[in-house]
């Protein structure tokens, strides 16, 4: 009998259903107030893998932060799952340094991918305050694909959007990262690591949408790469 992990939902099945699901995420609550600062879930894959991108990471991120200046600011909250079972959440913070001091605290382990404790984490942190957007950078799946797009499909439901950004081409993870964006409302998109503005680039154009929504996107990405550009494309589709 196949392991359950590695059954893939098929392009078939459901369509129907999908494009149903997207007409009720269409009806989830409206952004927030204009006024209030953003707050973003930034969460990576800390298993051996991703040791090099852990490390570039901890160097570009401030692009979320200097992107939303104008805009009134942006929250985050570093989300991490490594070794056996750990994931972890630190504080929401305001600023580069608090953010950069606890990434670089954390060492990559080897283990298993823990996606659905990241969106479950990310609901119980919308229920209690609005989330604006989920960063997720990861190069691999191996988890039930049935439970995470359930609760892919809530944060949908809550108007959550998922951007999930893939380092390397894995097919498991490509078609899995593609579907949980899809039902977020969100967007994906893989990254080349030979190119650090690439990257610094998707983070600030994600960090500008969770301070100031679609519009500021839009303005943002008229004058970056194509990768900003594909964004931007995918969230007009889901409006």
């Amino acid at each position: 009998m196949a392991d359950k992990r590695d059954k893939l939902p098929t392009e078939a099945s459901g369509r129907k259903e999908v494009d149903a699901f997207l007409r009720r995420v269409a009806m989830a609550p409206s952004p927030r107030q204009q006024g209030q600062r953003g707050r973003l879930i930034f969460a990576m894959d800390a298993t051996a893998s991703r040791e090099p991108t852990w490390d570039r990471a901890c160097h570009i991120q401030a692009e979320m932060f200097e992107a939303t200046d104008a805009l009134g600011g942006l929250d985050v909250q570093l989300v991490f799952y490594r070794g056996f079972r750990e994931c972890k959440a630190s504080p929401w913070v305001s600023n580069t340094e608090d953010l950069r001091r606890r990434m670089t605290a954390v060492g990559c382990l080897a283990g298993h991918t823990q996606l659905r404790r990241v969106l479950k984490h990310t609901l119980a942190e919308t229920a209690k305050r609005r989330v604006d957007a989920l960063v997720f950078v990861g190069d691999c799946f191996e988890e039930d694909p049935d439970a995470v797009g359930h609760l892919a499909g809530e944060l949908g439901l809550r108007g959550v959007p998922a951007f999930v950004f893939q380092e390397g081409d894995d097919p498991v993870a490509r078609r899995m990262f593609g579907q949980v964006a899809r039902l977020t409302r969100g967007a994906y998109c893989r990254f080349d690591l030979s190119s650090a503005q690439q990257l610094k680039d998707l983070l600030g154009a994600v960090a500008v949408y969770a301070a100031g929504g679609r519009k500021a996107l839009a303005s943002y990405g008229g004058g970056r790469g194509q990768e900003v550009r594909q964004i931007t494309a995918q969230l007009g589709r889901g409006k």
